[in-house]
């Protein structure tokens, strides 16, 4: 089992950058893939980043790439999404996601632990 808690989510201006973090506990391992989703209301989850918990590799959707990243932070062993030039449209809440699949993947059916999401919200 791995539990996941997401943090920093709120209220931004458009331009303006958050930091969400996604604190792992139980069993993560080197395996494990941790990934970044959204769902706006009456939209379909959708695919934002994911990273090997090592670090060793990542991957960004195409229509967020160069605004946001993702990163590991070992100290505090989370798993955090750096979201910059934000959008009205990137209203919505925000999920971490963890499988054991030892590969980057993109589709939610893919991830078998989710955190309870945090929402985002961007004011234009």
């Amino acid at each position: 089992q791995v539990q996941l808690v997401e943090s920093g989510g709120g209220l931004v201006q458009a331009g303006g950058s958050l930091r969400l973090s996604c604190a792992a506990s139980g069993r993560t391992n080197s395996n494990s893939v941790m990934g970044w989703f959204r769902q706006a209301p009456g939209k379909e989850r959708e695919f934002l980043a994911a990273i090997m918990w090592s670090g060793s590799s990542l991957d960004i959707a195409d229509f967020v790439k160069g605004r946001f990243t993702i990163s590991r932070d070992y100290a505090k062993n989370t798993v955090d999404l750096h979201m910059n030039s934000l959008k009205s449209e990137d209203t919505a809440v925000y999920y971490c996601a963890a499988n054991e699949r030892m590969a980057i993947a993109k589709a939610p059916n893919q991830y078998e632990y989710w955190g309870q999401g945090t929402q985002v919200t961007v004011s234009s």
